[in-house]
C-alpha cells in the first residue's frame, strides 16, 4: 500500500476539500447523528477559507487520492465555515491562548487509516513551531475517539442549535510538549 503523503491545501482545492467535507459529514458521522443533526451540521461546518489563506491547512493523499484535511489556527474562531455565524478571525497570542486545531475531515474510504492521527501531528507541529504551547479543539461525536488516543482532553461537552438542531459537541484541550 503507498504511503500517505500531505502538502497545505491552497484555494485551487476548495472543490475537492468542500466535496469531501461533505462526504464525511453525510457518511461516518450519520452513525453518530439524526438525519435533522446532519442537516444542521452542515450549516454549521465545512471549509474556513481563512485557515487556507494563512496557509495553515493539510491536505493528505494516497496516491493522488485526497484521504483527508485539516489544520490549525491562529485565530479566535474554534470550528465553523466560512458560513457559519459567530466567526472571530481576531488572532491569538501564542504562549497566551491555545492554537485551534480546525476543520478536519477524512473521507470514509480512508477511515482508521492514520490519515486523522497525521493530519493531528503536523498541526500540533506546526502550532508548536509557531510558539503555542497548547492546542483545543471543538470534536465531534465521530472525532472524539481519536482526540482521546492522542492525548486531548474533554474540557466542556455543549450542543449548537445555530443549524435548526441541537448538534452535540466537545471542547477539548492538549498541553504541547516541546519538541
Amino acid at each position: 500500500m503507498a504511503q500517505l503523503t500531505h502538502r497545505i491545501a491552497t484555494e485551487a482545492d476548495i472543490p475537492a476539500l468542500v466535496a469531501l467535507m461533505d462526504r464525511a459529514i453525510s457518511g461516518p458521522l450519520a452513525d453518530f447523528l439524526t438525519p435533522d443533526q446532519i442537516a444542521a451540521s452542515r450549516k454549521l461546518m465545512g471549509l474556513d477559507s481563512q485557515i487556507i489563506a494563512d496557509r495553515t491547512y493539510f491536505i493528505v493523499e494516497r496516491d493522488g487520492v485526497l484521504a483527508g484535511c485539516g489544520g490549525w489556527s491562529r485565530r479566535i474562531t474554534t470550528y465553523g465555515g466560512d458560513h457559519t455565524p459567530g466567526r472571530v478571525p481576531a488572532p491569538l497570542t501564542p504562549g497566551v491562548d491555545a492554537a485551534r486545531i480546525r476543520a478536519m475531515y477524512t473521507a470514509p474510504e480512508f477511515l482508521r487509516q492514520g490519515v486523522g492521527r497525521l493530519i493531528l501531528g503536523l498541526c500540533e507541529d506546526a502550532a508548536r513551531a509557531a510558539g503555542y504551547d497548547r492546542a483545543e479543539l471543538v470534536a465531534t461525536l465521530g472525532g472524539e475517539p481519536l482526540y482521546r488516543a492522542a492525548g486531548y482532553r474533554e474540557i466542556e461537552r455543549f450542543e449548537d442549535d445555530r443549524g435548526g438542531a441541537p448538534v452535540p459537541l466537545v471542547r477539548m484541550g492538549k498541553r504541547l510538549a516541546a519538541a
